[in-house]
C-alpha cells in the first residue's frame, strides 16, 4: 500500500478503466444471471457486492486510523455516499425496494458524480485510490447489477419518497456540520477538488442550486423507466386487434 509518486489524473488511463469497469463488470454479470436464472448465483453475487463495499468501508476505516488521517470531518458515514453505500448493502442482501430506490437514486445521482470527479490526491497503485474506485464503483455497479440482472427499479411513489429521504440527509449532516465545524455534505463549504461547484455562486447560494439540481437529477434518474412504461402503454393500447 505504498503512496504513488503519480498525482492523481481526472480521466487518466487508471481513472477511464475504473470508469469502464465499472459499466463493463454489471452489464456482464446481469447478462450471466439472466442465462444461467440461479438463483444461488444471484445470491453469491449479491453478497459478493455487499462484502466488496463493505469491505473497502472497514479497509478504509482500518488505514486511515492506522496512518492518523482520521478526524471529525470525515470519520462519520454523513457524506452521501456512506448513506447510499448503506442503502445497497441493504437491497443487496434482501431484495428491499425501499432501500433499493434509495440507492439507485443517491448512486446516480450523487456517486456517479463522485467517481467523475474524485477527491483523492494519487493515482494507482496508491491505497486510497483502490478503496475510493471500489467503494463508490462498487455501489453504481451493484445498482446496475439490481436494475439490470435481478430487474429491480424504481415507481413514481419512490420519487416523493428519496426526495424526503434526501431531505433528511441534508439536515443531519447540516446539523453536524454546524455543531462539530465540519463540511459533511459540502453544506459549508464547496470542494477543495475541481467539481461542478466550480460553476455555482459562492456560499450559501450554491446550496439553493444544488437542491435544484438535486430535484432535476432524480427526474432525469426516473427518465429511463418512465419512458419504458410509456412505451409499454402505448404498445399495449394500440395493439392491433386479431380477428377470430
Amino acid at each position: 500500500m505504498g503512496i504513488s509518486s503519480a498525482p492523481f489524473q481526472v480521466f487518466g488511463p487508471s481513472h477511464k478503466t475504473v470508469l469502464l469497469l465499472i459499466m463493463a463488470v454489471p452489464l456482464a454479470l446481469s447478462l450471466l444471471v439472466r442465462v444461467q436464472r440461479s438463483v444461488s448465483l444471484e445470491r453469491l453475487l449479491c453478497w459478493a457486492f455487499a462484502l466488496i463495499i463493505g469491505g473497502c468501508w472497514a479497509a478504509w476505516y482500518a488505514v486511515f486510523t492506522a496512518r492518523g488521517w482520521l478526524d471529525r470531518g470525515n470519520a462519520l458515514p454523513l457524506d452521501l455516499c456512506s448513506w447510499a453505500a448503506i442503502a445497497t448493502i441493504i437491497a443487496l442482501l434482501g431484495r428491499h425496494q425501499r432501500s433499493y430506490e434509495l440507492a439507485w437514486f443517491w448512486a446516480m445521482a450523487g456517486t456517479v458524480q463522485g467517481i467523475v470527479t474524485p477527491d483523492i490526491p494519487f493515482d494507482f497503485p496508491e491505497f486510497r485510490f483502490i478503496e475510493f474506485s471500489l467503494f463508490h464503483g462498487g455501489i453504481i455497479a451493484a445498482v446496475l447489477f439490481l436494475t439490470l440482472g435481478l430487474k429491480m427499479r424504481p415507481y413514481p411513489a419512490s420519487i416523493p419518497r428519496v426526495i424526503g429521504w434526501s431531505l433528511v440527509y441534508m439536515a443531519v449532516a447540516g446539523a453536524a456540520d454546524w455543531a462539530l465545524k465540519v463540511n459533511y455534505g459540502f453544506l459549508r463549504a464547496k470542494p477543495g477538488h475541481a467539481s461542478l461547484y466550480d460553476l455555482m455562486p459562492g456560499w450559501p447560494w450554491y446550496i439553493g442550486v444544488v437542491v435544484v439540481l438535486a430535484m432535476a437529477s432524480v427526474l432525469i434518474c426516473y427518465a429511463p423507466f418512465f419512458l419504458a412504461d410509456a412505451i409499454a402503454w402505448l404498445r399495449k393500447r394500440y395493439q392491433p386487434i386479431s380477428l377470430p
